[in-house]
């Protein structure tokens, strides 16, 4: 996962609305968002390292992760980060419990940013610092840097988001429309990450294409007091793959709608 926004409204009936991008080479092989064996999961896997990047649980856990770009901290036989979702997933630990045991071993992986929430609490963990980051209610995001860095395009996603919002927070198409921007920040506006000038041009949109490495998934999550609503849309290097929503009951039973193969 490269960007993530959400709205939190722990006291509300949708407690949590959530839009993610992912993005990774088109060669990296996957599957698209499915029940997991035994239907504990609902994720798209990572077919190469085994996690996932974004998921929910049957009992309404929800975790997502984002890599920090730094090129000089890319260890190549780290561990799989996306075990770092499916762990949580597959937990009963409350989020803080969670993240303040990950926080020790931190550093056996690649530099990321870890989102939780079990149900009641809602936080994040920055893998460089060893550090739990409270989430507060309200519209918040990260991409890959610190959360809520002011990169432009996670500040332009989440004032979308928050316009959304007073329009119609129930628009799908219009959330999904949101991760589709594929405009390029400004030179002037470009983070400094370490790594050459047109590909962070590349990088700096919320929508990525380019020959080999862009977008792979846009989702938007919604989790109630009820259940959750996960639509996926899913690219390849040619376009629109398939797109997936998938009703959940908490704790009870399933629909699928909408799917493609």
């Amino acid at each position: 996962m490269c960007l993530i926004a959400w709205d939190w409204q722990p006291k509300s009936s949708t407690r949590l609305l959530l839009l993610s991008n992912r993005d990774e080479f088109y060669a990296r092989p996957d599957q698209a968002l499915h029940w997991w064996d035994g239907e504990q999961i609902l994720a798209g896997k990572d077919l190469q390292g085994g996690g996932t990047w974004l998921g929910v649980s049957r009992s309404g856990r929800l975790a997502a992760l984002t890599n920090y770009r730094d090129p000089t901290h890319n260890n190549p036989a780290a561990p799989t980060r996306g075990a770092l979702v499916t762990n949580f997933l597959q937990s009963e630990q409350a989020a803080d419990t969670y993240l303040a045991s990950l926080a020790s071993q931190t550093d056996h992986y690649n530099p990321f940013n870890l989102l939780v929430y079990d149900g009641q609490q809602m936080l994040g963990l920055e893998s460089r610092h060893r550090k739990v980051v409270p989430i507060s209610a309200g519209v918040g995001g990260v991409s890959n840097a610190d959360f809520d860095t002011p990169w432009p395009k996670l500040q332009t996603l989440k004032q979308g988001l928050q316009s959304q919002l007073v329009a119609d927070a129930t628009d799908t198409e219009a959330l999904l429309a949101l991760l589709q921007n594929s405009t390029p920040a400004a030179d002037a506006d470009l983070p400094h990450t370490g790594i050459a000038l047109e590909l962070e041009r590349t990088l700096s949109a919320a929508f990525i294409r380019s020959p080999a490495y862009g977008t792979r998934a846009s989702s938007v999550i919604r989790i109630s007091n009820t259940g959750s609503t996960f639509t996926e849309l899913r690219f390849g290097a040619t376009g629109v793959l398939g797109r997936y929503t998938v009703l959940s009951g908490l704790l009870r039973g399933t629909c699928k709608v909408n799917c493609a193969p």
